[in-house]
Order: C-alpha cells, then structure tokens, then sequence
C-alpha cells in the first residue's frame, strides 16, 4: 500500500542510530534514514539510497509474510513537495507495546557465533544453550536453523540468554510462539532468497503485541539485520562477502581507528561500493532496480 503524507510532522518520539520515529497518534511514521553506523558509532557521513533500500525491503517482507505472521507495517509513505525527503524512505505502522527481546534466527554458523563456537569447540551457539555438531567451518551451514535471543538494550550490546532465560522473562506460552513464528518467517525468506541468487545466513525480527496479539515490529529481513551472501560467491570455510556495510567495516579496521568517537569521515569509492551493495540486494529479491 502506498499513501500521501497527510499531516504535518510532529515532534521526533524517537531516534535510533539509523531510523527516526514519529508519533501520529494512534499511528507511528519511522523514517530511515541514509546514517549508517559501525562498531555503535554513528558516522559523519550516510550512504545515499540505504535508507530506501531498508524501507522499501522492509515493507515488501511485511507484506509477504504477512500470511505466515501479522505485522505492524501500513503504508509506504509517498511525500508531497513539503517532505521530499520521507518518499519511499517511511512507513506508517500500528502502534505496538515491544517485547523486548532480540529473535535471532541462524542458518549458517557465522559472526559472533562462530567465534563463540571456534573458542569453546561446540557447546552451543553464542550462549543460547542450543548444542551444535562439532567439526563445523566458518560459514557453513547447520543442520537445522537455531533460535539464539538477546536482550534488546537501548544502548550498546544485546547480550546472548538462552532460550529457558527468554522462558522465564516472557513465560513458556510466549516464547514458544515468538520461536515458532521466527523459524516459519527465516525459512520462508531464505527458500525465497535462494532462488533469487541469495543465502540469508541469519537474521533478527523483533515482536510486539497490539491487543494481546503477537506482530512483528521494526525492521524486517534488511541488508542492516541479516547476513546476505551471494550463492554463485558462497565457499565454506571463511567468512563470506555481504550485500550490507562490509565496505565501511574494513575501510575503518585498515584506517586504524580505535573504535571511539568521532568516526572517520569515509573515502567517496567506499559511499559508493556500500551504496551500490544495498541496491544490489534489493534488486536481487525484490526483482527490479530501486
């Protein structure tokens, strides 16, 4: 669905390192934003197009999986001449009371679940209890995708908790649905994906309730909230390239920056490689150029 703004903006509710939020009410407009973040640092310049690529994605998963879990998303917002920088960029979605636990769903051992995985030699998945073959390599795919939830902080890290933590925070009920709806949206997305020339290595989906009914919030199966790899590049072994902000992470690691604020501002080639990976990844699932 697509739809003219038709109010004027009211004063900012809330902003996050990529996404601005404003309340309408009975309604909430999120805009993403071209600011783009590494190592929890915002940098000093955007990516022209991300924000697009994040809306327009979004959007179209909400409402392709909209049959399997229902989900906050109402409208794509088309600006008039007043906002000309909301267009395509924003979606009206319902008002939602969050869950605040992070439903991370893997496919693929890869990340910070490799790492955990490589230093204790097959115990579990970041922490989440969940037992993994041993022998595995980087980037290789498991048997079965594994749910491994975070806490959702405001401010730096979410840190791993195993899905009996999530049990005793939410009740069984309730996390045994939030798992359930997880595992029916990431394998859904990623049969979808790899007939489209893409492996979603992993992902992570938020959740809310609106009158005591589960949807899902936020953003959904993004470049910024999931591992996307191209099937004809994928070699198990090592780490993989990403239709996301590789670019701008190795660009910052070679320039030997500490990590702290402020960040660097980045070269023009590397806006360019960044922005034209996010486009690629649209046009791969969605079908056409943004």
């Amino acid at each position: 669905m697509r739809l003219i703004l038709e109010t004027n903006l009211p004063n900012l509710y809330y902003r996050g390192k990529v996404r601005d939020t404003y309340d309408l009410g009975d309604r909430l407009l999120i805009i993403a934003t071209d600011r783009i973040s590494a190592f929890d640092v915002v940098l000093p310049c955007g990516i022209p197009d991300k924000g697009m690529v994040l809306n327009l994605l979004s959007a179209f998963w909400f409402e392709k999986t909209a049959h399997l879990v229902p989900n906050h998303f109402i409208a794509v917002v088309e600006a008039d001449e007043r906002y000309p920088y909301v267009a395509r960029r924003s979606m009206l979605v319902r008002k939602a009371q969050r869950i605040d636990i992070e439903c991370v769903v893997r496919g693929y051992i890869s990340g910070s679940a490799w790492e955990e995985y490589r230093e204790k030699g097959a115990p579990s998945a970041e922490g989440s209890g969940i037992p993994l073959p041993k022998g595995l390599v980087e980037s290789e795919s498991l048997p079965e995708p594994i749910f491994t939830p975070t806490t959702k902080a405001e401010s730096g890290h979410d840190e791993p908790i195993t899905i009996d933590e999530m049990k005793r925070l939410l009740g069984r009920v309730q996390a045994e649905d939030i798992i359930e709806k997880s595992m029916a949206i990431y394998r859904y997305a990623h049969d979808y994906a790899l007939e489209r020339g893409i492996i979603i290595a992993d992902t992570k989906m938020e959740f809310g309730l609106v009158g005591g009914e589960l949807i899902l919030i936020d953003e959904l199966l993004t470049p910024d909230s999931s591992r996307f790899w191209d099937t004809s590049l994928y070699q198990p072994g090592h780490s993989q390239p990403s239709f996301d902000k590789q670019p701008v992470r190795d660009w910052l690691i070679a320039s030997g920056w500490n990590k702290e604020p402020p960040a660097p501002m980045l070269p023009p080639e590397v806006i360019e490689q960044t922005t034209q990976r996010y486009r690629e990844a649209y046009r791969k699932l969605v079908g056409k150029e943004l």
